[in-house]
């Protein structure tokens, strides 16, 4: 029997549900896995953009960490939206605290424009969050903010992992989805090597909350002791289907189809 796997969320809530911590628990629950939050912020949102984040104090953040992980406990943790420097540096305590692998998404732009962390906190995701990611999934502006590296090709985005690595991850999936070319050229990079994960690209504009989606499907699977690698393979198929079979909701930046494994794949 497969296990459980609880995967803690630490992120900001999506009134649209698309993306952050409303993506992640559809995520994790979907691949078999439970889930729990510690949310950062309230964003007011929709296909069509944020109109309001309203942050969360950082006692409280802190205070729903700790209750689930000295009751319910976790297998992997998940970071997502942490918005500033004071969130970042909890986070980071928490993370020791816990002594499980970490799933670091830097969510740094909605998929509609808005900036969800301060250019100040990117530092400290640097600083304090890439050395402690057993898994860091950056897309390639994430990893230029990250790096300093210009990162418009596939070798870009290589040369940005490879300095990603270097600066303490333990692995990076360096997301290719805003390179150009017809074909999505992901890597999954370690110090062992690295794994290529390539589709066709998907033209669609309902691809709201792809990153947040990843992340908490590779958290899931890290739980449940897969190997990373497939923990990654499989989550990434699971994006895939979700995109191809997304609702059509809204008249922006649409969601994905989270629930299609409820289902069975067509």
């Amino acid at each position: 029997m497969e296990a459980l796997g609880r995967v803690l969320i630490i992120a900001g809530s999506d009134s649209g549900g698309g993306a952050g911590v409303q993506a992640d628990i559809k995520a994790v629950t979907a691949l078999g896995g439970y889930a729990a939050t510690a949310i950062t912020a309230i964003t007011v949102q929709n296909t069509l953009g944020v109109t309001g984040v309203h942050p969360i104090p950082l006692q409280v953040i802190a205070a729903q960490a700790r209750a689930v992980l000295s009751d319910i406990g976790a297998d992997a943790i998940k970071t997502g939206m942490l918005g500033d420097i004071a969130t970042v540096e909890l986070v980071a305590h928490l993370l020791d605290e816990a002594h499980v692998p970490a799933v670091i998404d830097p969510v740094m732009v909605a998929k509609g424009g808005a900036s969800l962390l301060t250019d100040a906190a990117v530092a400290a995701v640097r600083a304090l969050l890439v050395p402690r990611a057993a898994l860091l999934t950056p897309n390639a502006p994430e990893a230029e903010a990250l790096t300093g590296l210009s990162v418009a090709t596939t070798d870009d985005l290589r040369r940005a992992g490879n300095a990603l690595l270097a600066a303490g991850a333990r692995a990076v999936l360096m997301k290719g989805g805003h390179v150009s070319g017809d074909w999505v050229v992901d890597l999954l990079m370690t110090p062992a090597g690295e794994t290529v994960f390539a589709g066709a690209r998907i033209e669609s504009r309902h691809t709201h909350g792809t990153g947040c989606t990843l992340a908490s499907a590779c958290a899931a699977g890290l739980a449940q002791g897969l190997p990373l690698t497939a923990a990654v393979a499989r989550a990434w198929d699971y994006v895939h289907e979700a995109i191809l079979r997304a609702p059509g909701f809204g008249a922006g930046h649409g969601p994905l189809d989270h629930g299609w494994p409820l289902r069975g794949r067509v």
